[in-house]
This record gives structure tokens, C-alpha cells and sequence, in this order.
């Protein structure tokens, strides 16, 4: 009877560990995932038939291209993004959007189908320059916020 105890309490601590391991490889990967820089510089890109794409133009600031349809805030966005995160799971970004509408914006959420990412958006222009200005800013505001100096362009495709 003892060595039957000492068992069940040994299983049981060791499913503990497992999902401790879990925690951490997941915080871990997450951690990985808001660390990765974008890439910043710009790509000549070939035609292709994928929505996401780089597009070069006249503006040194990179622009990526994507179908994306808005799932939470205000459907107003126009044809040119400020991406602040990007996000495999829908409550990560709604965290990211709760924390940026408290800093005073207006964050909208878009997902991205091909993708299958959330892109929290944290403005919306119709101008190109415009979006780069306010993506400068942005990234000036923090930082000290690794994740946001990886803010990127988007265009959006319809």
C-alpha cells in the first residue's frame, strides 16, 4: 500500500515537471517570435501569384502586400498600415491592441487568411509617406521596445 502511495505521488509530480517544460518552451518560442527582426531593407521581387509580397518603389521604406480582413476595432483601413505585431493566435493580439488603445490609439486587428497571422495595426493612410512618417514615429516613441522597432508597412490588397 505504501509503495503504491509513493507511486501515485511520483506520477503525479512528473506530469507537474512535464507541463512546466511546456510553460517554458512556450514562453520561450514567444518570446523568439517578438524578437525576430523584420526585414527592413529592400527586396527586388519577381511577379508571383502569392498576396504576400514585397513591393520596391521609389520610397526606401519596404512595403509588404497582403489580402487582410478586419476583425476587430474599426474596418477603416486604407492602403497603406503601420504593423505594429503579428500573431499566430487572436488573443495575443487583441492583448497588443487593449494595450496600444490605452496608449491613446486606435488599434485594428487584421487577419491574414494565406498567413493565417493577426496583424495589429496601430494607423492607417492613404499616402505611403505618410505611413512611413507615422511608422518612424511609432518606433521613436518606444525604443525601448524591441518588438515595436520591427513595425512595418502594409498595403493592402482587396
Amino acid at each position: 500500500m505504501l509503495a503504491t502511495g509513493v507511486c501515485v505521488v511520483f506520477a503525479l509530480s512528473s506530469c507537474k515537471s512535464s507541463e512546466s517544460a511546456y510553460k517554458k518552451a512556450y514562453e520561450k518560442a514567444k518570446q523568439k517570435e517578438l524578437a525576430e527582426p523584420q526585414v527592413n531593407a529592400p527586396v527586388d521581387v519577381t511577379p508571383v501569384t502569392t498576396t504576400s509580397t514585397v513591393v520596391k518603389s521609389n520610397s526606401t521604406a519596404p512595403v509588404r502586400q497582403e489580402k487582410v480582413t478586419v476583425v476587430s476595432g474599426v474596418d477603416g483601413l486604407k492602403e497603406y498600415s503601420v504593423v505594429c505585431g503579428s500573431f499566430g493566435l487572436k488573443a495575443n493580439a487583441e492583448g497588443l491592441k487593449d494595450f496600444l488603445d490605452a496608449e491613446g490609439y486606435n488599434a485594428t486587428i487584421a487577419f491574414n487568411a494565406e498567413a493565417a497571422m493577426y496583424r495589429v495595426i496601430v494607423s492607417t493612410f492613404s499616402d505611403r509617406g505618410a505611413a512611413a512618417d507615422a511608422r518612424d514615429a511609432f518606433k521613436a516613441k518606444y525604443p525601448n521596445r524591441k518588438d515595436f522597432q520591427g513595425a512595418w508597412l502594409l498595403y493592402r490588397v482587396f
